[in-house]
């Protein structure tokens, strides 16, 4: 355990993990959503055992010099008055934490349930989705089977849905356009994500750009190594007249090599871009962070704006001509190859635009969160209609909502799963997709 930890339990400044140092830390929120101020935990590992009470905004930070498991255990009779813990029977979580990451311990205030707590991002009140991609377990909370099933529940389930739905769906647009444009099923997109995430990290934590200034500049260096691989390697391959399957074998070997390069660079532990406590914000029965909410607002913007461009601009009009028919496109003087970079730095922007918000709106990233997110964009690729950046738009929502619903009734381990059980149901009964068109063959 680090020598300053008492300083940093007591609330004097927030812990920051840097390459000797790890974080385990949390956020106390009452049932109501106001901060649990001065309750009393006692860290344990390591040979060591730091007592710490939270801060004003109900915040708690303990460093440590020392990866291993960590016992956190909370004292109820330090509670504000007339709060409880949603599972009285346990006081205690164990975390293992790494150096170099946060890790986050999590209790929920409210009423007792009869079952176990509800894994939340922030103690007490459901202001985000039950578990981000690409965490690990024991890393966190043990998550739940969704007991208690309420109104209140549902309508914030649903709101979660929906917001990482189109979190979701800035990535999936950019996926079925690829393969609109050149039939290409890229599985190294998933890395284009999780590169947009670590470099916003990269931008707050080490060069300390807004965060909205770092998501930004990720987005721009997102689409430039878009342009990259399209003038590097996708177009060569192209002249060369390579198969679509020999190409599509060379995503996956791209994907390969950047998520092993992402974590030999950032380590295996989880990575917070913005290590500020999120601000919950209250919409009726639903609760939600700043962040999640001003995600959501710059999903939406941008969707629309790519909406905009595919109807109404002459190179939309022309990247859906090539979609429709490349062929026919070209004998038209459409500079098809033109397109197509278009197309692969726009979707590699969305993707790295995608990953920065989905990082802040889960509150973590990790090395391995594009391959995790990946086999959802192609289930909302598939489900929407392949090709489509319409149907990709209506698949991620549906996707998004389904995982997060069916939370309520199974664990939220098994969310992701859920969803793509919905994505073979509804293919077997229309296969082209919810928006995708029925092809004649024979």
């Amino acid at each position: 355990m680090a020598p300053t930890a008492a300083s940093a339990a007591t609330g004097d400044g927030p812990c920051t993990p840097d390459a000797s140092t790890g974080c385990v830390l949390g956020t106390l929120k009452q049932a109501d959503g106001e901060p649990a101020v001065g309750v009393q935990l006692t860290v344990e590992g390591a040979g060591e055992t730091v007592q710490v009470a939270t801060d004003d905004d109900g915040a708690w930070s303990v460093p440590i010099t020392t990866a291993g498991a960590y016992t956190v255990t909370i004292d109820p009779q330090t509670l504000p008055e007339g709060e409880t813990l949603r599972d009285p029977s346990t006081t205690s979580r164990t975390v293992n934490a790494l150096l170099n990451s946060q890790s986050r311990v999590l209790f929920a205030l409210g009423e007792p349930t009869s079952s176990g707590p509800t894994a939340t991002p922030t103690s007490g009140a459901s202001a985000g989705p039950t578990a981000a991609p690409g965490d690990e377990p024991g890393t966190d909370a043990p998550a739940s089977s969704g007991s208690g099933v309420t109104g209140k529940r549902v309508a914030q389930q649903l709101a979660n849905g929906l917001v990482f739905g189109l979190l979701l769906a800035l990535a999936s647009v950019g996926l079925s356009l690829i393969y609109g444009t050149t039939g290409l099923s890229s599985f190294a997109h998933g890395e284009q994500v999780t590169l947009g995430a670590v470099l916003a990290y990269t931008f707050v934590q080490t060069l300390g750009m807004n965060v909205w200034v770092a998501a930004l500049v990720a987005t721009l260096c997102g689409a430039a190594t878009g342009w990259l691989q399209d003038a590097g390697l996708w177009r060569p391959l192209r002249r060369r007249r390579v198969g679509l399957t020999q190409q599509m074998i060379v995503t996956i070997g791209l994907s390969m090599v950047l998520q092993y390069l992402y974590q030999f660079i950032y380590g295996g532990g989880r990575l917070r871009i913005d290590t500020s406590n999120p601000d919950p914000v209250r919409i009726g029965p639903v609760t939600l962070t700043v962040q999640g909410l001003v995600s959501a607002g710059i999903a939406i913007v941008v969707l629309a704006g790519v909406a905009v461009f595919l109807l109404y601009s002459r190179t939309g009009r022309a990247t859906r001509a090539v979609s429709d028919n490349p062929a026919l496109a070209a004998a038209s003087g459409i500079g098809v190859e033109r397109v197509i970079r278009i197309v692969w730095i726009g979707a590699a922007g969305l993707a790295a635009l995608g990953g920065v918000l989905v990082g802040l709106y889960f509150q973590s990233t990790a090395w391995n969160m594009g391959g995790t997110v990946l086999l959802l964009m192609f289930a909302a690729v598939t489900l929407g209609g392949l090709g489509t950046a319409w149907g990709a738009l209506a698949g991620s929502i549906v996707i998004g909502v389904v995982a997060e619903m069916s939370s309520l009734v199974i664990p939220s381990d098994m969310k992701y799963a859920g969803a793509l059980l919905i994505l073979i149901l509804v293919l077997l009964v229309r296969p082209q997709g919810i928006l995708g068109r029925r092809d004649r063959i024979g």
